[in-house]
C-alpha cells in the first residue's frame, strides 16, 4: 500500500470505529501502521520450513472432568 492508501485507510477505519482522530494523530497511526506493515513484510519474506516453527513447545495440561471436582467436595 501507498503512504496516501494508508492514511485513507486509518481515516476510514477511524470514522467506522467512531474514533475521533485529528490530522496529526492520524498522521500517526499511519506512521505506526506502515512501520508494522514493513516489519510484517520482513517476516513475510524470511525463508521458513514448517520444522522451523516452535508451536510443539506448547503442551496443554491433561483436561480433568467437573465430576472428579465433587469427589474432593
Amino acid at each position: 500500500m501507498t503512504e496516501a492508501e494508508i492514511l485513507s485507510y486509518v481515516q476510514a477505519s477511524a470514522a467506522a470505529l467512531g474514533l475521533p482522530l485529528d490530522a496529526g494523530r492520524t498522521q500517526r497511526v499511519a506512521a505506526h501502521l506502515t512501520r508494522t506493515a514493513a516489519l510484517a513484510q520482513l517476516l513475510l519474506d524470511a525463508p521458513m520450513e514448517p520444522h522451523d516453527e516452535l508451536a510443539e513447545i506448547y503442551k496443554p495440561l491433561d483436561f480433568q472432568p467437573a465430576s472428579n471436582m465433587r469427589n474432593k467436595l
